[in-house]
């Protein structure tokens, strides 16, 4: 679920990227992870513009599906704990989850025809 929500809400779209997140997963268990998430659909990969050596990694139409999920596990824990999710964003969720669903899909899959 981490790399699924660095992907949606933390624009993190590179391994180096998610290395980096605050959880501070070895990197062993996050190429196992993305490999996992690739092979189930959730998630792509593909060349970096600049450099093929390097990857990119992108939701898919079944990883943004997961953002209702995400959204009330991210408001859950707003009231529950305390949280690195900025306080305006946690609002937008609570406010106008149907505007921000929409925002995550056209950010992820382009604008619907």
């Amino acid at each position: 679920m981490l790399v699924i929500r660095d992907l949606m809400f933390k624009d993190r779209r590179e391994f180096r990227d998610f290395l980096g997140a605050e959880e501070r997963v070895a990197s062993n268990v996050l190429a196992d992870r993305l490999k996992r998430l690739i092979a189930a659909g959730v998630v792509t990969r593909a060349p970096h513009p600049d450099d093929a050596r390097r990857a990119l990694y992108s939701l898919t139409e079944k990883g943004v599906d997961l953002a209702p999920v995400l959204i009330e596990i991210v408001l859950w824990a707003a009231q529950h704990e305390r949280t690195s999710a900025p306080a305006d964003e946690v609002a937008q969720m609570r406010e106008d989850r149907e505007a921000l669903l929409i925002a995550i899909r056209r950010a992820h899959l382009g604008p619907s025809p």
